[in-house]
């Protein structure tokens, strides 16, 4: 924690949303934004927080964010239905998607909703656990560019495509989990480089498709479990991309090649009200029963506890949000500054080994 600085939320919150305002978001997106991001910091999701303002910033000062999206939603059916995000914030499209779909399943018990021509949109917990707090359960799913080396090839063709999972329980916060379809997300390669750590060789590969343990030489991710994480991967390019006439795997656009142009990218939510299906009381209790059986297991030895998956998120949230949120001092220190961006974090400085990175 040495070369950590322990900020309190609201202070980052509106440090993060000064720095999007100056680059050209309107204090409304830029608070919605902010406030994404200081919920992925405080969940321990640091990869998806504060240390993505400066790419954003310059996305925005190009011109390859709009700033004044025209957002429609699509109705395609009783249950389904397109968000047309005109490749605005990705937080600020996507959010109102959640939004449109939460009303629909609760109106039909089901809603099914792509998110056409949207920008980065971060953490998908965010989301999914908005849904699972209007106690319906949530999945989401997003496109990435190719950054993945598929399971027996050299050359990347798929992204890190995220998946994200919630439901709600009887008592506490909503079940959630949040999950890259790689070993680790690429927003992992960008703290471990802004940390100057090195990373597990079982991370990713080089440029000659070796292991490698160095942040910096990254060409390619790895996909989670072998084959079974490169079917995953597809199966959310297909409901993200290929459903919504998007563009796939290797066509899909790079998050760093061309700052001045939109993303285009697609992302696939689907909720369910649980009443159509059981008594709504007892599905939270049986997850509730569920949460408190995992405690109860015996762990393993080296562990303490068996948590569910995405709990330590959850305790990380509670613990951060009540204590401050530690944030690298260098993107600290950048936030303080009257710079808008300087390319630290983003642009072909730190990513043109791969010009990639979700």
């Amino acid at each position: 924690m040495a070369d950590t600085v322990i900020v309190q939320p609201q202070v980052l919150e509106q440090l993060i949303q000064q720095k999007l305002a100056a680059a050209g978001l309107t204090d409304q997106q830029a608070k919605i934004v902010a406030e994404h991001l200081v919920f992925a910091d405080a969940s321990g999701i640091h990869s998806h927080g504060a240390v993505r303002v400066d790419y954003y910033a310059e996305r925005i000062a190009k011109g390859g964010m709009n700033t004044n999206p025209e957002i429609i939603f699509e109705e395609t059916g009783p249950s389904s239905g397109i968000v047309h995000g005109q490749n605005g914030p990705g937080q600020v499209v996507v959010l109102e998607a959640t939004k449109y779909a939460i009303e629909m399943a609760k109106k039909s018990g089901v809603a099914a909703v792509g998110v056409r021509q949207t920008s980065h949109s971060g953490a998908l917990s965010y989301y999914v656990k908005k849904a699972a707090q209007e106690d319906l359960i949530a999945l989401s799913m997003c496109q990435s560019d190719s950054m993945v080396v598929p399971f027996g090839g050299k050359e990347n063709y798929f992204g890190t495509n995220p998946i994200a999972f919630a439901a709600p329980r009887k008592d506490g916060e909503p079940v959630v989990f949040d999950m890259a379809t790689t070993v680790q997300a690429w927003g992992k390669i960008l703290d471990a480089r802004s940390k100057n750590k090195d990373i597990p060789d079982t991370w990713a590969v080089d440029a000659t498709g070796q292991p490698t343990t160095n942040p910096h030489h990254v060409h390619g991710l790895l996909p989670i479990s072998g084959p079974k994480g490169f079917g995953l991967m597809m199966m959310v390019d297909i409901l993200s991309g290929m459903l919504l006439g998007l563009p796939f795997g290797k066509h899909v656009s790079s998050m760093y090649h061309d700052l001045t142009k939109g993303r285009d990218l697609g992302q696939f939510i689907l909720l369910i009200d649980p009443q159509r299906f059981t008594e709504l009381d007892s599905f939270k209790e049986s997850v509730e029963t569920m949460v408190q059986e995992l405690h109860e297991t015996q762990p393993a030895e080296g562990f303490e506890q068996v948590y569910y998956p995405g709990e330590i998120n959850q305790l990380h949230y509670a613990k951060y949000m009540a204590e401050g949120i530690p944030i690298e001092k260098n993107i600290y220190a950048y936030l303080q500054s009257d710079t808008v961006h300087f390319n630290q974090y983003s642009g072909a400085d730190a990513f043109a080994q791969t010009g990639s990175g979700e």
